[in-house]
Formats: structure tokens, sequence, C-alpha cells
């Protein structure tokens, strides 16, 4: 049959990097594409355990429907844990949703009209900018130099163009890892209180920092909810829960309600009563500085192996916590044309254009060291070398 879609379905592109993984997952691939924890270190045991214990309290209830914004208990937890970051919030301030990726999409439905400018960050994260081009947004991006943001040229930006959104991820970003220092997050806060426009500040890494301490949130130097929190589990626990929340003001929190009913009624009960006893039963901590020794064990061998290749030859940057390496070739070298060869060659990533709104890049490309193996490492560089 021929379906005659929305003219919004014109704007809706696959997910390169969604592609790509269908081949980077045959075994022989060696993948520094997708952005995926590492499996073997999920605490599968306690997590089998905390739905066994919420399954034989023989209440009935855990799966039954639930209410929209989200267990309240778990909400709670989320609360006392965000007021360890500098976030102070209550449980009416919180809606769980099934990852933050949905919490992008509901915020994106409840935010932008067609035409409206987004302003983020170029390269920025692939999944925020398919969620906001869904929704018929036009984007600009934040002016930098070499000592960061530019702050005058932000602010003219905004005082000329009246972005509906800012969308930003501050702390070790997705996709070239690097952080805001504390004066940028507090500056990009500032001109945005002074316009009236509300940032969308998506958290998914912080929890991995490897040098000292992430910096603060922006929401945490926030007094008036202009800056909206997406916060997940996904990567300190497990993605393929898909469990998420949103930190915004009561009335925010509200219309997204209103949003979720209409999408899906609720994230799934079970999970979340099986989430709430794992963080309240078992140590997370604990289970979070076992993931982070082992990530910056593979960051820092990813370094050292890309030092010994590409000494001289290449750029990229040197995160201080997050999943990603962000790799800039010669001029002459296009990351994309060269992916075949790539994959011809048993080794995967992901080219720099596609995380690109306005400008490309043409010979960039994102490198994730937590998923792979140590010697999966030392010897997919090898082979990056190779075709390069």
């Amino acid at each position: 049959m021929q379906y005659t879609f929305a003219e919004r379905v014109t704007h809706m592109d696959s997910s390169a990097i969604r592609e790509l993984l269908k081949v980077a997952e045959q075994p022989q691939i060696i993948s520094f594409a997708g952005g995926l924890p590492a499996a073997e270190l999920f605490p599968l045991e306690e997590i089998k355990e905390s739905y066994y214990q919420v399954l034989s309290a023989k209440d009935p209830s855990v799966l039954q429907y639930g209410a929209t914004e989200g267990y309240l208990p778990l909400r709670q937890e989320i609360a006392a844990q965000m007021g360890m970051k500098g976030i102070m919030t209550e449980a009416e301030n919180i809606l769980l949703t099934n990852g933050s990726q949905q919490g992008l999409d509901l915020l994106a439905k409840l935010f932008i009209n067609p035409g409206d400018v987004v302003l983020l960050q170029n390269p920025s994260y692939l999944g925020a900018i398919q969620s906001f081009q869904s929704y018929q947004a036009n984007f600009m991006t934040i002016p930098t130099n070499k000592a960061g943001i530019d702050e005058n040229a932000l602010e003219v930006l905004i005082k000329h163009n009246q972005p509906k959104i800012i969308y930003l991820t501050p702390t070790y970003q997705n996709p070239t890892g690097i952080t805001f220092t504390t004066e940028e997050r507090k500056a990009v806060l500032r001109i945005a209180r002074n316009y009236r426009v509300p940032i969308i500040e998506d958290d998914p890494y912080s929890e991995l920092c490897y040098d000292g301490q992430a910096a603060s949130p922006i929401r945490s130097f926030s007094t008036d909810d202009e800056v909206i929190y997406l916060g997940t589990f996904s990567k300190t626990l497990a993605p393929g829960l898909r469990l998420g929340w949103i930190v915004g003001g009561k009335n925010l929190i509200a219309k997204l309600v209103i949003a979720k009913q209409g999408s899906d009624l609720h994230t799934g009960t079970l999970l979340q009563r099986a989430t709430h006893y794992y963080l309240t039963h078992f140590s997370p901590t604990e289970h979070i500085e076992k993931i982070r020794h082992a990530y910056q064990c593979r960051r820092d061998l990813m370094l050292s192996e890309l030092k010994k290749a590409f000494s001289n030859k290449a750029l990229w940057t040197e995160p201080t916590g997050g999943m990603f390496i962000w790799l800039t070739l010669p001029e002459e070298y296009n990351t994309l044309k060269l992916l075949p060869k790539a994959l011809a060659t048993n080794v995967a990533y992901v080219p720099g254009t596609n995380f690109y709104v306005n400008e490309k890049s043409h010979n960039s490309m994102r490198l994730n060291f937590s998923n792979p193996s140590p010697a999966q490492i030392q010897q997919g560089i090898k082979l990056l070398a190779k075709i390069l």
C-alpha cells in the first residue's frame, strides 16, 4: 500500500549509527562505533535478585498500571541522588521516562513548532538532533573560539535569533568527550536567563569521571527552573532497562505528564520497582567505581595507542570522563568514504559528519572506548592506522 505520511516525516532520517551497528554487530568486527557500555560489567546478579525479590513479595500491583509520573519511592530516591549533585529538588519535580531519549522527544513535543530555532553544540548528540528534526526545528550552533565558548557571540546569536530552547551536554559530551568549565556553565546560564530561553541539560555521563570530580550540573546553579535536567540509568546500570528521568518545574512536569500519557501511559511498573530495590538494597556506588576503573583503563589504553599510531598525523580529544574520543584527521581524508574500507578490514567507527547540523566535518570520527576489550582496542587502532 502507498501511504500518505505527515509532512514532518520528510524530516525524519534513519540513524546512521543504528544502520552501522547492524554491520558492526558481526562478531569479527572490532567496533568503536556504538555508544555502548561494557556488557560484561552489568550487575546481572543484583538485577536478577532485585526482580526476584519484587516478584516474590506477591504484590500484584507490580504488574499493574501505574502513575504516569512514576513510582513515588523511586522518584524520591532519585531526588536524593540529585541533591548529592547540588540539584535540590523533590519527587514532584521528577518524571520517569523510558530512557532520556523519551525525555528529549517529550520536551521537543512540548516546545518546538515548525521553524523554531534550537541552539546546540556542533557537533552534537545525534539522538537529540533526530528528535528535534522530527518536529521540524531549525538549528543554530553555539559559537566557540580557542578559549571555549565565545560569550559575546553567543549573546548576539540569542538576541537576534530568539531560540526556543538551548540543548547542551556539558559534561563528557557525546560525541567529542569535551566538558564545559564551571565558568562556561555559569555564562551560558546567565545569558539564557537574560533572554528567557530554557536550557535542556542532558547529563548521561557525569558519573563516569576518571580525572577528579565532574563539574557541577548547570541546573545546580539555577534558581528559577530555567534549566531542565535529563538523567538516565543507561550508563551506570544497563541501557536495556530503558529508564531515565526529567527534573523540571512543577508546571513543566504537569505538561510532560499529559504528553507522556498520550505516548505510553507510564514507564514499566515492574522495572521501576526492581530498580528502586536495586538502589536501596545494593551498592550502586561500588558498581559505578568498578566501571569507572575499567573505562579509565580503556580510555588510557586508547589514548596510548592513538599516540603510537597517529602521532603528528592527527588530533584527538583527551576526555576526563564519558565514553568517547573525537579523532580529527588531516583535511585530505574523508571518514565517511573510508568507512566501507574500515568495515572490510573489520574495524568500525562513526564518521563525524553525522553529528553536525550545519557545517559538516568530513575528516573526523567518533571512537568509543567503553565497549571494546583492551585487546580489541589495541588491535582496532592498529587496523585504523593501516587503512589510513
